[in-house]
């Protein structure tokens, strides 16, 4: 059975965001960095090439495939801030309402910047997603 693809490794979260091109997607990246630490309380950590993620836990489905993902995290993508919200958005209509312009996919959530969102909404947002990894896989 194949693995993950996306795996925690040791590159440097600093110089992954030093080298990012645009000076915009470098500040929106130091400023998500603080804010899921703060939330998290784990440190940033390179996952695959181009994520950074917080935390971790196990899952394993029914198919019997395992495996390990971060709590929450972010991709400065050049179109725009992939935030990884992990349990989805069924539950957060009210927030997303608030939130400002944005884009959704399964577990994605999609920003052109973080100058045009509430940043307290985007906090609730993540501390409750968290929260619910937490406690649905035990996670730390």
């Amino acid at each position: 059975m194949a693995g993950n693809k996306t795996i925690a490794n040791e590159d440097s979260v600093a110089d992954f965001i030093a080298g990012l091109d645009d000076a915009g997607r470098r500040q929106d990246s130091s400023a998500l960095i603080a804010l899921m630490r703060h939330i998290t309380d784990h440190p940033p950590k390179m996952w695959g090439g181009g994520m950074i993620g917080f935390g971790s836990y196990r899952y394993r489905y029914a198919s019997g495939r395992e495996g390990e993902f971060f709590l929450t995290g972010f991709a400065p993508r050049k179109s725009a801030l992939t935030l990884y919200i992990m349990p989805g958005f069924a539950r957060y209509g009210d927030l997303l309402e608030k939130l400002g312009p944005h884009r959704l996919g399964k577990s994605c959530l999609y920003l052109k910047n973080l100058d045009s969102v509430d940043h307290g909404v985007l906090e609730e947002l993540i501390r409750d997603a968290v929260a619910r990894m937490r406690e649905k896989y035990r996670a730390g």
